[in-house]
């Protein structure tokens, strides 16, 4: 990994080796930005605090050697990109104002496509992982991890039916809880169904009857209107001797015509002059017609504007016109069928509660039951594990257990409470001596057990979900003397089939490391290019004295750091 701009570094290389490399300098030195380093290359969260100050942007840059068809591998090339001989390369940005963008194998990728790289590449473990550990929700969730298919298969039914039934429940307590509010709904819906029906209104009746009472509003002032009109163009019988439109177009008519074979304009003049006269014969019968159909009975206008009264008070109700009145008819009808149906749909609601409960109850004594067989392999494993860490006698077990309530499911002959995961409690439990009695390993064990503990479940789990890398970032606080000694051991036995990295304080651990990276500190604070080297030789023995005594040229802390490297290659 090339690593800038990050906390304390500003520019270095940290090469790792297969096997087991230790990662070793002062505190505050920066060797816990590896760890960082590494989280980001895998989509980790970006925080702009890690960018060293002045800097406008920290950059991760990983080259990861894949082995033929891994998984990875595929995941990079479906996100287009490339692999050179085996390695992918992964470069991760983080810029001072908070932005963060990843390439991967050169090419542009969100970051959430290095994250779903992570699980098949590397296993970080740090002190954080620890104390979630610690939590009993992480210790169910790091049981079912290690059960495999055993638990995952019944619990993915089993999420699958719990939604459900959440479901299920919401709405059936809706269903129930709002009986009252729903009756009203109803009436309501009934009263104003009742008055729509009760008018019988007909789409576009509205418009029609507004114009209907604006004609018969005005019926005198339009027939003699009409009259006037039909007068003008067509004459009037009792005054022969007056001059109509229709006579004098007729006139115009005759007079072109007399003469134009003589003139190709005037002939056209008198053809439209003859269509002139045929639109206003047209016209004048018209108004003749509308004159003697006009309605002015006042019965007639006082009928429509009852029905537009009618009409009126439904649309300030229920719509702005008729059509949108029939509309919330329309849609309040199937409303209240709904409404009406709810009986029914209750008694339909409660029949699959019960049977989905009962389909619960069912994959919850399934996961129980896998649990529970898991838990003992598992804790096996782990006890196994902690005698080679310098507990020979410490036994660890599960609690699995459920919770009693009213409303739940059966599981074991009991009704208890159930949540998305199951009904099981589960609690990782230690009794570091014989005769002690099982606590809870938060509470049964110091801080030297808990992180060999700690260190034990995670190598149970190195071995139970395998990936080429393990990083373990200062696991080992809290632990010393012959302890130690047996971590560091046991850390060299994981790095016989996986490429391992420990961050590591303790020189008993770091001893048993196949190549050991230095991270110091320049006389300005920062780590540089040469601020990261591996270690060989004199320069090795030095930095195990420091890690031993404080100080690198003590002879006692030489000898001891020369005996630590003699045992540790003779039990390689």
């Amino acid at each position: 990994m090339r690593i800038r701009s990050l906390g304390v570094i500003d520019d270095a290389v940290v090469e790792l080796s297969p096997g087991f490399t230790a990662v070793t300098g002062e505190t505050g030195a920066g060797k816990t930005m590896v760890v960082t380093s590494l989280a980001l290359l895998l989509g980790g969260r970006a925080d702009p605090g890690l960018v060293r100050i002045g800097a406008k942007a920290a950059v991760v840059e990983g080259r990861l050697r894949l082995a033929p068809g891994d998984p990875a591998a595929a995941r990079a090339e479906e996100a287009g990109a490339e692999l050179d001989e085996g390695a992918l390369l992964i470069s991760r940005t983080v810029s001072a104002e908070g932005r963060s963008r990843a390439h991967l194998g050169g090419r542009s990728v969100p970051v959430g496509v290095l994250g779903e790289l992570a699980d098949d590449l590397v296993a970080v473990h740090g002190q954080t992982d620890q104390q979630g550990l610690l939590r009993p929700a992480r210790q169910r969730g790091a049981l079912d991890r290690y059960a495999g298919d055993a638990v995952s298969v019944p619990h993915e039914k089993y999420l699958a039916a719990y939604r459900r039934l959440r479901d299920v429940s919401a709405e059936l307590d809706e269903l129930t809880t709002r009986a009252r509010e729903r009756a009203q709904e109803a009436d309501l819906l009934r009263f104003g169904l009742g008055e729509i029906a009760a008018v019988e209104p007909v789409a576009g009746e509205d418009a029609e009857l507004a114009a209907e009472a604006e004609r018969l509003g005005n019926a005198e002032a339009l027939a003699s209107a009409a009259s006037v009109a039909h007068a003008a163009l067509a004459g009037v019988p009792e005054d022969p001797e007056a001059v109509d439109a229709t006579t004098l177009v007729a006139a115009a008519g005759r007079a072109l015509d007399a003469v134009r074979a003589h003139d190709p304009v005037l002939g056209g003049l008198a053809e439209r002059m003859g269509e002139i006269s045929i639109l206003l014969t047209d016209v004048a019968g018209e108004l003749a017609g509308y004159a003697d159909n006009l309605d002015a009975d006042p019965l007639r206008l006082a009928a429509v504007e009852e029905r537009r009264a009618a009409l009126t008070a439904l649309t300030r109700k229920y719509g702005e016109d008729i059509a949108a009145v029939l509309a919330w008819a329309e849609a309040s009808a199937a409303r209240l069928t709904e409404l009406e149906g709810d009986d029914d749909r209750i008694g339909e609601l409660t029949a699959e509660r019960d049977a989905l409960r009962g389909e619960l109850a069912g994959l919850a004594q399934a996961l129980t039951d896998a649990r529970t067989e898991a838990a003992e392999r598992f804790a096996a494993a782990v006890t196994e594990e902690l005698a080679s860490l310098a507990m020979p006698h410490a036994r660890v077990s599960f609690a699995i257990s459920q919770v009693a309530a009213e409303d739940g499911i059966e599981v074991g002959g009991r009704t208890v409470a159930y949540g998305p995961h199951g009904a099981d409690e589960v609690e990782l439990l230690l009794a570091p001596h014989p005769g002690a009695q099982p606590r809870p390993i938060a509470r049964g064990a110091s801080g030297g057990e808990l992180s060999r503990v700690m260190l034990a479940v995670e190598v149970v789990f190195a071995g139970s979900d395998p990936v080429p890398t393990y990083l373990f970032d200062e696991v080992d606080a809290g632990v010393g003397g012959k302890a130690a000694v047996e971590v560091g051991r046991r850390l060299a036995k994981l790095a016989r089939s996986a490429q391992v990295v420990v961050v590591t304080h303790l020189p008993q651990v770091a001893a048993f490391a196949d190549r050991q990276l230095l991270v110091e500190k320049t006389h300005d604070g920062s780590v540089t290019s040469s601020g990261v080297t591996a270690l060989e030789g004199e320069d090795r023995v030095r930095e195990l004295s420091r890690m031993l005594a404080g100080q690198s040229d003590s002879s006692s802390a030489r000898a001891h750091a020369e005996e630590l490297l003699a045992s540790a290659q003779a039990d390689a």
